[in-house]
């Protein structure tokens, strides 16, 4: 029976868990908090990043969690992301060691290439790589990637990309990656998977949703979850995540799967018309968020 503990493996063969909290506008203080009641509640894969400015938030919501549920660290599966204003071989390097120290961790179970910067992430998957070989990182990935930018990667690097995070929901559903995702061996991993307003509220979810007896969050990530993405849908309120982890009771029918996919609109909520792949320093990803209970020095 699916449910918390699901995984899938991926082409390097360790575990990654089906599905996870995000963190993405979160606070420390609220990030800290969602980390612990999740892991309380059977979440082990936690997603955050540099850009979020909340990773000491993360790295201490899983000393509290793990503390009271009388877990050890090899129990999660922790992603973080390298941050676009680090990219570079040297730099990531260091942004790293900055990014384990705010986390408290001694090695993150999957590194992602937060964007695929222009001219520089070649370099930053190859430093990443060096990272791989040596034991701190157990699965390296990348965020964001179009097929283009995805063959460049492999044409130049080692290491295939174990995951590629991407948004993912009924009004965007990346036919042409997810595709070359499965053909080249890459596990899809779905950031926004509620799609906000648009797919929550669309009258096929709703239809679907009082015909399972389920929400319509639920419904969106069964759905996904069928489509065998990872998932990892955002909260800070207890009831939320718990709620959003409460679709392995249940399964979709295939007529109804095939109902919400007739749902893509291709419609992104941020992506590639907006960032300058060439500049690190472009609309999407030109700072680390900044929340009141930042730490002071958030500098690597």
């Amino acid at each position: 029976m699916s449910d918390l503990k699901s995984t899938v493996q991926l082409n390097n063969g360790i575990l990654m868990p089906r599905f996870g909290l995000g963190v993405w506008k979160s606070s420390n203080t609220d990030a800290k908090n969602a980390v612990t009641t999740a892991i309380k509640h059977g979440y082990t894969l936690i997603d955050t990043a540099k850009q979020y400015g909340n990773e000491t938030g993360v790295g201490q919501g899983i000393k509290e969690g793990l503390a009271e549920t009388g877990m050890n660290r090899k129990d999660l599966f922790v992603t973080t992301k390298l941050f676009n204003g680090n990219q570079g071989y040297e730099s990531t390097l260091r942004a790293f060691d900055g990014q384990l120290k705010r986390l408290g961790l001694h090695y993150i179970d999957l590194y992602l290439i937060h964007w695929p910067v222009d001219d520089k992430f070649i370099d930053t998957y190859k430093a990443m790589e060096k990272l791989y070989h040596e034991g701190k990182i157990r699965a390296l990935g990348i965020s964001n990637f179009d097929n283009e930018r995805l063959a460049e990667l492999l044409e130049h690097t080692d290491v295939v990309p174990a995951v590629n995070q991407m948004e993912f929901n009924p009004t965007n559903q990346e036919k042409d990656i997810l595709a070359q995702a499965n053909l080249e061996g890459i596990q899809l991993e779905a950031w926004s998977p509620l799609g906000g307003g648009d797919s929550l509220s669309d009258p096929t979810v709703l239809s679907l949703a009082e015909k399972y007896g389920k929400t319509a969050a639920q419904i969106i990530l069964r759905w996904e979850y069928q489509r065998d993405l990872v998932i990892i849908p955002k909260s800070i309120h207890e009831q939320r995540i718990v709620e959003n982890s409460q679709i392995f009771d249940f399964e979709i029918t295939s007529d109804d799967v095939a109902k919400l996919n007739a749902l893509d609109k291709s419609k992104r909520g941020l992506w590639y018309d907006d960032f300058k792949w060439h500049n690190p320093d472009g609309p999407w990803g030109d700072s680390v968020d900044k929340w009141d209970d930042s730490p002071a020095n958030y500098a690597d």
